[in-house]
């Protein structure tokens, strides 16, 4: 991963010729989570594993963090939940939710703050275009990570379906769809947010 100074990601940029770098990274970080604990609670109920907002919470983080703060963000978050603390999904958290069906999306988020992060620190957030497509790509591993955990552990040993029925369904019918909107979203905001933090 870039070292922060050397990363064109919008966050790092904004505090890179400040006095306080350390206090400027931990204010980040700490909103980064708040925004992220947010975005979980907003949710449609689906079975086995609710749409939240997380998807569109996690891609900005990264592609405005850049991959070292953006992977410290996301981590922090989940350490936040393994200690108790209320931020996911669900109306409880602990080292028990690890168990739980989302911990290959967890897992996930993680990857895409390492993958949209390294493309944010190499400029690409600034060009919409190749930020969807990093987000995209980002997404199909987290979603690949998501539903194998998904489908192994819950899907088929509750409903006795196959995982790739498992997988067909939670991607095509309740997720991928509106992570593609989640994703436009994402990758238009942040070029957008830069250009107007550069005026």
């Amino acid at each position: 991963m870039n070292s922060m100074n050397n990363s064109l990601a919008l966050a790092p940029s904004v505090f890179s010729n400040t006095k306080g770098k350390a206090i400027h990274y931990a204010l980040w970080v700490v909103f980064g989570v708040a925004l992220l604990a947010v975005s979980a609670k907003i949710q449609v109920p689906f079975w086995p594993v609710p749409m939240t907002l997380q998807t569109l919470a996690v891609m900005g983080v990264a592609a405005a963090y850049g991959s070292r703060m953006g992977v410290a963000t996301i981590l922090a978050y989940l350490a936040a939940g393994f200690a108790g603390a209320p931020v996911f999904a669900g109306p409880i958290a602990g080292p028990a939710y690890f168990a739980g069906p989302t911990a290959g999306f967890l897992l996930g988020f993680v990857v895409i703050a390492a993958i949209v992060g390294y493309a944010a620190d190499k400029g690409w957030a600034k060009n919409p275009a190749k930020l969807f497509g990093t987000m995209l790509f980002a997404d199909v591993l987290c979603f690949a990570l998501g539903f194998i955990w998904l489908g192994f552990m819950f899907v088929s040993a509750k409903t006795g379906t196959t995982l790739g029925a498992g997988v067909a369904y939670g991607v095509v019918n309740q997720y991928f769809l509106a992570d593609l909107v989640k994703i436009a979203v994402a990758a238009l905001a942040v070029p957008a947010m830069a250009k107007l933090l550069q005026k």
